[in-house]
């Protein structure tokens, strides 16, 4: 997810602490997209959640970023949620 990097030259702009999903049931399947991220506040007392899209159906579930080689958007039926 794009974000301004707001910090100096030589620090990297901080990583979200969560990953916004879309999630849509269909039958026995669910099907996860990615739609955003979460940033902690600094004074650890909330998040700003940042989304590309708004879908209009379904429900929106944050989960911590998993340390995947393939990326892990679109199907998942791995039991999230």
């Amino acid at each position: 997810m794009a974000r301004t990097n707001t910090k100096p030259d030589n620090q990297q702009p901080n990583a979200p602490e969560f990953l916004a999903w879309h999630v849509t049931d269909k039958g026995e399947k669910s099907f996860w997209n990615k739609v955003g991220a979460a940033w902690r506040h600094r004074d650890g007392k909330g998040y700003t959640l940042q989304l590309e899209v708004v879908p209009i159906n379904g429900r929106i579930v944050l989960r911590q970023p998993l340390d995947e080689p393939n990326g892990g958007d679109g199907q998942n039926e791995s039991g999230r949620a």
